[in-house]
């Protein structure tokens, strides 16, 4: 094969203007970097007016539940409501027995009636024979007789009252009654069943006010105050919030779990929420508190270390701050940064303590 002389240059020639053609820049493409230098978007430390809140967990509670005995002995003639029924004060349950007790307090009152008449019969003997004493027809011995029989017989009228009174309480235990109103949670016995004195019948809880049972670390001991106000929710409603205020603080710290127990008061009218139900919320401390807060994506947390990247003179400095709650895809800093410091909020997986950094987007003004 031959090769002539002349279109050797010419290659040479082509092979220049291709290399010339590609190294210069487009004036459209992004500019590179310098080696090392990593290219951030940074975001303010700005604040928003939030209120100061601790979470908090529990269980609402009745304010007042009851389980009512059996006062007196005997077999439980009926009962008159069941699970689930509303009741008022002093309205009558269940009834044990009444025949038997009904009878025991006309009988006690028939012997009271028959100790009041020996007594007054008693009394009246007494009176004759102190007369015919004066007159001498009498002996002192008799009188002294007619005077310890009707001192006897006194006796024996508050014995008969005593019985009598005893048996008309009996008589009143006999109907079961409830000792404020409420709801039947359980009815434990049935009629038939035969209860011992203390052997339970009903469960009764007050729904209308509850009171929510919660625990709050010992650190904020100082701040939980009566009155403050608690928003919670329940799974049975979600998305409703519920409210109630503190009037119990507990003055002992437990110490196995270091934490301190407190209650709030909860109106329940309408009887929506039920007793025994597991609440989440949280405890508001301070209304309408300037918190600062920066993007989610500028936090990051390895190996149990939370931090960001405070940008100072184009160098990412690490910081280690505390969190809080997420607000609006915010997250609350409770320490470790300052209003209006710069930190990174893209590239930061990239970043090192000393890095070099790039702006590559104009800090977004706040909000």
């Amino acid at each position: 094969m031959k090769i002539f002389a002349s279109s050797v240059p010419r290659v040479f020639a082509l092979s220049a203007l291709v290399l010339a053609a590609c190294s210069k820049s487009n004036p459209d493409s992004p500019k590179r970097a310098p080696s090392g230098v990593i290219p951030v978007t940074l975001a303010k430390v700005e604040t928003v007016s939030v209120d100061r809140t601790i979470p908090v967990i529990g269980t609402l509670f009745p304010k007042d539940e009851a389980t009512l005995s059996a006062e007196v002995e005997g077999q439980v003639e009926q009962t008159l409501v069941d699970m689930g029924d509303r009741i008022q004060a002093g309205q009558v349950l269940a009834q044990i027995d009444t025949t038997a007790y009904d009878a025991q307090a006309k009988r006690s009152e028939a012997n009271l009636a028959k100790a009041q008449a020996s007594a007054l019969n008693a009394q009246q003997n007494l009176k004759r024979i102190q007369e015919l004493k004066k007159t001498g027809i009498e002996s002192q011995s008799q009188l002294d007789d007619a005077i310890a029989a009707a001192e006897q017989a006194r006796a024996e009228v508050k014995a008969a009252e005593a019985s009598h009174a005893i048996a008309r309480l009996n008589l009143e235990r006999s109907h079961v009654k409830a000792p404020f109103a409420a709801a039947v949670a359980d009815r434990l016995a049935s009629p038939g069943d035969f209860m011992k004195v203390g052997s339970p019948l009903f469960r009764i809880v007050e729904d209308v006010v509850l009171k929510y049972i919660v625990q709050a670390a010992e650190r904020f001991a100082g701040e939980v105050k009566r009155e403050q106000i608690v928003v919670f929710t329940v799974d049975a409603f979600p998305g409703e919030k519920f409210e109630g205020r503190v009037y119990l603080i507990s003055p002992a710290v437990n110490t196995t779990t270091r934490n301190f127990s407190f209650g709030a008061l909860v109106h329940n009218p309408a009887r929506k929420l039920k007793a025994s139900t597991f609440a989440r919320g949280e405890l508001i401390l301070e209304r309408g508190v300037q918190t600062p807060v920066v993007p989610l994506e500028a936090v990051i947390t390895f190996a149990g270390v939370t931090k960001v990247f405070v940008v100072e003179k184009e160098v990412a400095r690490s910081r280690e701050v505390q969190v809080g709650r997420v607000i609006a895809e915010r997250q609350e800093i409770l320490q470790g940064l300052t209003v209006g410091e710069a930190v990174a909020v893209s590239g930061v997986t990239k970043l090192h303590e000393g890095a070099k950094v790039r702006l590559q987007e104009p800090i977004p003004k706040a909000k």
